[in-house]
């Protein structure tokens, strides 16, 4: 069983602690060992040994402190092995058993009433706001997508979606293409070339496939997209103006796509109540719908934006969004 990364990390973080606490508490017994006059455990076996029956409650007392610091060493010992031996066997073992064993089966088909719905081939932040939106407008749509954590992250959201690869038939129809508004491929360009053919021979349906290369936008439609959006081409337009006007701030200097949405630089000025906090603290999607596709720090660009990264004065960020969404974000920057 694969565990999510970040219990991946945490658990390596824990068992880092964990071996740190066994080695400080072997060193402090063999110091009490000599203390009490017990040099014949004086050695690392039988502390390792003694460190470990006792942080497992399991300590045969065949090695024993007597003195009154040593009891309260093991008194110690026992307590803090309860708390990390057992925390990280029901946390990292037990739990995720325990999950994986009551887990529903994944979904596979859009339920039978779906109709003018729109298919999303794929979730990633670009999709975020289009979602929101969405919702907003109450505007039925299902999430087609092939990673297991995703989509288990997605069903958490009460997002609509399904399991299965977009570029099969069979998982487009269990999308009920036939009867969908328009189809969105959004995974990377030669799966959307699958996409866009398999849905195109289903259904008299409107594509819009997303173009990781921009020079890749003629054989999606040569594939049969009615339209190709390209977020590098879209950046790089939005960085052509700001090279020529590198002084445009606020919405002006917006470049918008996918008809209602756009991306602009909003920088954060010092009285901002965002600055000090990391993004996952900010919470800006939540709060303004908008979603942080990138930041500017010391004249550099960063596309890759980390949850725990703390947002500085003078940080300029990269967002997406509605306009209203935007607008909102502003507010916050200030």
């Amino acid at each position: 069983m694969k565990l999510p990364a970040i219990w991946r990390r945490s658990l390596y973080h824990y068992l880092g602690i964990f071996l740190g606490v066994v080695i400080i508490d072997t060193i402090i017994f063999l110091l009490l060992v000599n203390y009490e006059g017990q040099t014949q455990f004086s050695n690392p076996v039988d502390a390792l040994y003694w460190v470990i029956t006792t942080t497992t409650t399991v300590g045969y007392g065949d090695i024993v402190l007597t003195s009154p610091i040593g009891k309260f060493f093991t008194i110690f010992v026992e307590l803090s092995g309860v708390v990390m031996v057992f925390g990280i066997l029901i946390t990292f073992v037990i739990t995720p058993w325990f999950e994986k064993a009551l887990n529903m089966p994944l979904p596979t088909k859009a339920p039978d009433s779906f109709s003018s719905h729109i298919i999303i081939c794929g979730y990633n932040r670009l999709m975020e706001t289009l979602i929101d939106e969405l919702e907003e407008q109450k505007v039925n749509f299902i999430i087609i997508e092939d990673n297991e954590e995703i989509l288990r992250s997605l069903i958490e959201k009460k997002l609509p979606c399904i399991y299965g690869k977009a570029t099969d038939d069979e998982t487009l129809e269990n999308a009920r293409v036939g009867n969908a508004r328009f189809l969105i491929a959004n995974r990377s360009d030669e799966e959307n070339a699958s996409i866009v053919l398999a849905a195109s021979s289903l259904a008299d349906v409107h594509i819009i496939a997303v173009a990781e290369d921009s020079a890749n936008i003629k054989y999606l439609k040569y594939a049969g997209a009615n339209r190709v959006v390209s977020p590098k081409l879209v950046l790089g337009r939005f960085l052509g103006k700001k090279a020529l006007d590198p002084y445009v701030m606020g919405l002006g200097g917006a470049t918008t796509f996918l008809d209602k949405y756009s991306i602009v630089e909003l920088p954060v000025y010092p009285a901002s109540q965002l600055v000090g906090k990391s993004f996952n603290e900010a919470n800006i999607h939540k709060k303004t719908g908008a979603n942080i596709i990138g930041v500017r720090k010391e004249g550099k660009l960063f596309l890759k934006v980390e949850d725990e990264e703390i947002i500085k004065e003078n940080t300029v960020l990269l967002a997406t969004g509605t306009m209203e969404h935007l607008s909102e974000l502003k507010d916050l920057t200030k």
